[in-house]
């Protein structure tokens, strides 16, 4: 076959090229330290490294984004939760401290002080937020758990039911109190009270200064539920419009007695035996327009409807109607296929009958300290010049047996009334101990997670590395073989160049 220049020139200048484009790929190799800058160099190291590339992405984000932020969404609600551990804690001191029954005036102004203090830092810790987000009211993460402010326009219907075994106890009512006289004519022809206590059986509704209830209703275990007679029901605005209506603290054997200052449905005797005896469920169908700074949003805790705007009335649901609490769970997806529940809900940590609680034994320790004041003032005036005679040292002591006496039913009160909430202090804890619990629980998970998607991360990134990168050595090499051989091209070429037709002649 005649081979001509032209073929010699043409075919020496692709070689060129070709160890020209040898050297180009070398180069882009070592200056991007990748394998490949185009998918067509190589199809299959360009799809492994996609796919790579998206696993990776994937165990980035929950390395470095959802991993943190749940660990630090259970930090802020453990710390909130033991904060209110601590408080109750305190509650349960003070309790233990008022059941000794030997108080002095001392101690009960010292416990009525820690009292008080406890009563407001009540719930606070419920609002407590992670990155602006409430972090124990489920869903609604932009709302507060307590009202920040005093709202007194703020109207809610709830529906509250109630355990005629577990909500259903004992209190003490006293009727009658000593008012002791200022004047030496009023020691002498004033009437003397005659303290006496009743005991009935009440649900404690968890707000005071409610409007009205509007509907109770009872279901025995198994049974039907059943409406009320709501004519057998008598409301009143406090304890002494009851005793003035009725002569005195008292309720009929099947009527109950409402008190909306306090948030009390006092039972007659009757009524409160057979539905603990039927084991029955009690709702309460109830109005309150007004809420205190520090108190629980009821949508929290209960079925409710938000009234305020008539227009627009607002209803909330926490029970469905076979009356299982309905759960508001906030999950964070820290894995593959793997989702982990950071929220511990308001309704779990915070009792709303903790406040109650906490009011019945200020005013029960307030009760004890007037009364004792009482006594204090009546041997003050047994000492006084103008109350030296026979005739008013014999009406005083009357006085100062009636006020006594007074103090010795409030004392009785403390000693019991604390006693009955140590046990409801522990359940409290027991409660508040129980989600810490789940805290830990749910923490040594998102541990485990995060060692394994590390491990997962670093195995996938040297997997990329290994089919991506390029051997720098391994590399260097080949551009330096590839840029002689080139160079060695031009060469070549350069000396077919010199050659003519003359040279043959």
């Amino acid at each position: 076959m005649r081979v001509t220049n032209n073929m010699i020139m043409k075919s020496s200048t692709n070689n060129v090229n070709a160890t020209k484009v040898n050297v180009n790929e070398k180069n882009n190799q070592m200056t991007t330290n990748k394998k490949i800058s185009r998918p067509s160099e190589d199809p299959v190291v360009a799809i492994r490294s996609l796919r790579l590339s998206t696993t990776l992405n994937k165990l980035d984000q929950y390395v470095d984004k959802n991993i943190p932020d749940a660990a630090s969404w259970l930090e802020v609600t453990e710390t909130a939760i033991l904060n209110m551990k601590s408080l109750v804690t305190d509650v349960r001191t003070q309790c233990v401290n008022g059941s000794t029954g030997t108080l002095t005036a001392d101690d009960r102004n010292t416990i009525l002080s820690q009292l008080e203090a406890l009563q407001k830092q009540m719930y606070s810790e419920g609002n407590a937020d992670y990155a602006g987000r409430t972090v124990f009211t489920g869903y609604r993460t932009n709302s507060t758990l307590t009202f920040t402010s005093d709202e007194a326009a703020t109207n809610y219907n709830i529906v509250e039911s109630f355990s005629a075994v577990e909500d259903l106890s004992e209190m003490r009512y006293y009727d009658g109190e000593v008012e002791v006289p200022s004047t030496p004519a009023g020691v002498i022809g004033d009437t003397i009270s005659d303290i006496t206590e009743t005991v009935y059986n009440r649900i404690r509704l968890p707000y005071n200064d409610i409007d009205k209830v509007k509907a109770i209703k009872y279901t025995p275990n198994g049974g039907t539920e059943t409406d009320f007679n709501m004519s057998k029901v008598h409301i009143y605005d406090n304890e002494e419009e009851w005793s003035a209506d009725v002569g005195a603290k008292t309720v009929a054997d099947d009527e109950i007695v409402v008190i909306k200052s306090t948030g009390e449905l006092i039972m007659g005797d009757t009524i409160a035996t057979t539905l603990k005896q039927n084991k029955a469920a009690i709702s309460v169908n109830y109005d309150k327009t007004g809420f205190k700074q520090g108190e629980l949003r009821p949508e929290f805790y209960y079925n409710c409807t938000d009234n305020t705007n008539p227009l627009d009335p607002v209803t909330y649901t926490r029970y469905d109607d076979e009356g299982e609490l309905i759960r508001f769970d906030i999950e964070y997806n820290v894995a593959a296929n793997q989702n982990l529940g950071v929220n511990i809900e308001a309704i779990d940590v915070f009792d709303s009958e903790l406040i109650q609680d906490v009011n019945g034994m200020v005013d029960a320790v307030n009760a004890a300290i007037n009364a004792h004041d009482k006594v204090d003032k009546i041997k003050s005036m047994m000492k006084e010049n103008q109350y030296s005679t026979e005739a008013y040292q014999e009406k005083l002591q009357e006085w100062l047996e009636a006020a006594q006496k007074e103090a010795d039913y409030y004392d009785d009160n403390i000693q019991k009334l604390f006693s009955e909430t140590i046990g409801k202090a522990d359940s409290y804890l027991s409660n508040i101990n129980l989600a810490v619990t789940k805290i830990g629980c749910k923490s040594d998970q998102l541990s485990i997670t995060q060692d394994r998607v590390g491990n997962q991360q670093t195995t996938v990134s040297e997997l990329q590395s290994n089919n991506d990168d390029v051997d720098l050595s391994q590399i260097i090499l080949e551009y330096t073989s590839a840029y002689t051989a080139y160079q060695s091209s031009l060469t070549a070429a350069s000396k077919l160049g010199q050659v003519s037709l003359l040279q043959y002649i």
